[in-house]
Order: C-alpha cells, then sequence, then structure tokens
C-alpha cells in the first residue's frame, strides 16, 4: 500500500499539481495565475454562478476582468445537481489536470487555487491576481469541461 501511495505521488507532482506540501512555506509555491489571496486586505466580489441547462454545464459569468493586483473574493454558488469544480489556471495547465483526472475520477483537491462545490451550495476562493494575461477557470471532473464549463480571466 505504501508504494501505492509513493508512486501515486509521484506521477501527481510529475504532472505539475500543486498538491498541498509538508512543511511547504506561504508563498513558495508557484501559480500562473497569481496566489492565494490574504483575507486581512479588502476584496472586490464576484459572484460566480454554476450550473447545467440541458446537456450543456456552464459558469455565469464566463468573462470575468480584473486589474493586475486586485485582490477577487469569489462567491461560487453551485446551481446544479452535480458536483463541480472552480479550477483557475492556465488553458495549458487545466487541460493536463483534466487528462490526469479522467485516469483518477475521484481525485480530490486541496489546492488554493481550486474548489469543489457540491450541488446547492456555495464556497469561496480567494485570489490575487499578480499577473498580467489570459487565464481560465474551468471544472475538470470528466465530461464537464468538454459540455462548457470553462471561462476566462483576462488580467489588465
Amino acid at each position: 500500500m505504501r508504494k501505492a501511495i509513493t508512486i501515486l505521488v509521484a506521477m501527481l507532482t510529475a504532472c505539475g499539481l500543486a498538491l498541498p506540501r509538508v512543511g511547504a512555506h506561504e508563498g513558495h509555491e508557484h501559480f500562473s495565475a497569481g496566489e492565494p489571496g490574504d483575507p486581512k486586505k479588502p476584496a472586490r466580489t464576484v459572484q460566480v454562478s454554476m450550473r447545467e441547462d440541458g446537456k450543456k454545464m456552464l459558469y455565469e459569468p464566463s468573462r470575468i476582468e480584473v486589474r493586475q493586483g486586485e485582490q477577487i473574493r469569489f462567491v461560487i454558488s453551485n446551481d446544479g445537481i452535480y458536483n463541480h469544480e472552480f479550477m483557475l489556471a492556465t488553458v495549458a495547465e487545466n487541460r493536463k489536470h483534466g487528462a490526469l483526472m479522467k485516469k483518477y475520477p475521484d481525485m480530490e483537491h486541496e489546492d488554493p487555487n481550486a474548489v469543489t462545490v457540491a450541488p446547492y451550495v456555495a464556497a469561496e476562493l480567494l485570489w490575487k491576481f499578480t499577473k498580467k494575461g489570459e487565464f481560465e477557470f474551468a471544472c475538470l471532473i470528466d465530461g464537464h469541461y468538454e459540455a462548457g464549463m470553462h471561462g476566462r480571466i483576462i488580467v489588465k
């Protein structure tokens, strides 16, 4: 069993996932879209709804604009009947992570740039956008991304 866990951790690390690290110091992890927010500092609140519409799965809004250096408190409501995720990264990182989730569909996250939300529940994610560019928020649960569950964040 210990060998299987060691192999799984090695595979996840090789795929570039932000795993919780024993002894990791705050601010020493790398995230493409910025860094976890500081709850002691002010933040603009952005409401995001996740839901299904027939065969489509979507976020509302699907496009969000922020300023570089701005801290956002995402209040993410799951108004659908399935679990959904809000994973903040680049398109390439989300594709890579999505492929891994297809192999390990019961994978759970403890990443500061992601939250999984049960049906009819809300969660928060506090994020500071330190880098300019275009980023993506996405649900990487198998089949959800393909059903349209992804959006863009433009950092100006």
